[in-house]
């Protein structure tokens, strides 16, 4: 295949790398590769291992990295191949190497450490966190610097403080269960099965005050705690019995959930004089929490940048992105880099 003009890109002040990155992300349930040229995503693909995990009701570590080890081949194949390129037109690679389960982490690391290393191009390992943060790079308008960016997921319940890019300060998160793990462990009480956000939102009525949930903490603050909640959702099934009515308590939940995310967000924003809010993470896909914060923002004078649905959950989309930006200034890591299951932003 000829050699194809690849394009230097520069947003607001960022440049991004000029030649595609094939990145790749298995730090949890998802096995992704994606195409990304500047900050363009031209190819996103994933493979969920959630209807495997969905017998236990959450993610089993030992099972996820034997299915990455089984997709992750055929999901490089077919990124390339939507993208319409060959391994060799190639110009980095790119993996999440922190945070994350171990076993899963180090199937997409080695993959994409092979890979590199036979083609004798340059390897970034990437944060899934600043991966989630860059995921709003996918959108026609790229969001100014200093903003705050929610993080909201399964396993991650964050506001962050961004100067610029590359200098993050977590200035809010939760003390103890994270939003997505909320309503993943409700939506089992309420015998809605898994993954519980989408779970929740598809049985949510439009009555969000019939039950009275907590919102955690009190007062002027910016943190969350979501455990009160899932043991409130067990008390108010235990209460009712067969009278629960479960659509009102799936929208009583996600109220409870939305609202403290929204509220503390724009609390945060306001305190630090943030120019946009960022709203990221799996938890960014539900349509109430959107439709909120696109409906509160513009009364503070403040914009909101939410990625399309397909930048929200887990996927290699968001860490070539973010692995855009570096290479193009130059960064890149030494083969020996070894994942870190646990690792701050």
């Amino acid at each position: 295949m000829a050699a194809r003009p690849w394009k230097l890109g520069t947003e607001k002040g960022l440049t991004f790398f000029d030649r595609p990155i094939l990145a790749i992300e298995s730090s949890c349930d998802e096995t992704s590769a994606a195409i990304v040229v500047g900050r363009a995503v031209i190819a996103n693909v994933v493979s969920s291992q959630i209807e495997t995990h969905r017998k236990w009701g959450g993610v089993v570590p030992e099972v996820a990295a034997r299915l990455h080890v089984e997709s992750i081949l055929s999901v490089v194949d077919e990124a390339l191949a939507v993208g319409n390129i060959s391994l060799a037109e190639v110009g980095a690679f790119a993996a999440t190497d922190r945070p994350g389960l171990v076993g899963a982490l180090a199937v997409g690391v080695a993959a994409a450490k092979s890979l590199a290393f036979s083609a004798n191009k340059p390897y970034l390992g990437i944060h899934h966190l600043e991966g989630h943060i860059c995921s709003v790079f996918g959108l026609a308008d790229v969001i100014p610097y200093p903003n705050i960016a929610l993080i909201a997921s399964g396993g991650h319940t964050e506001i962050v403080h961004v100067r610029q890019f590359g200098e993050y300060e977590i200035i809010g998160q939760t003390i103890d269960d994270a939003a997505g793990e909320a309503f993943d462990k409700a939506a089992r009480l309420l015998g809605l099965g898994y993954p519980g956000g989408p779970a929740i939102q598809a049985a949510a009525s439009l009555n969000t005050k019939r039950y009275l949930l907590p919102r955690g903490l009190t007062g002027d603050v910016i943190d969350f705690s979501f455990s009160g909640l899932k043991t409130a959702v067990l008390r108010l099934t235990e209460r009712e019995g067969a009278k629960l009515n479960v659509a009102d308590a799936a929208a009583s939940l996600q109220e409870a959930i939305v609202s403290v995310l929204v509220e503390r967000t724009i609390r945060a924003a306001e305190r630090v004089d943030a120019r946009a809010i960022a709203v990221t993470g799996g938890v960014s896909a539900n349509s109430a929490l959107r439709t909120r914060f696109e409906g509160e923002l513009p009364k503070v004078g403040i914009p909101c940048f939410i990625p399309p649905l397909s930048l929200c959950t887990d996927n290699a989309g968001m860490i070539g992105l973010a692995a855009s930006v570096r290479f193009a200034r130059g960064e890149s890591h030494e083969l020996t880099k070894d994942v870190q299951p646990s690792a701050s932003l």
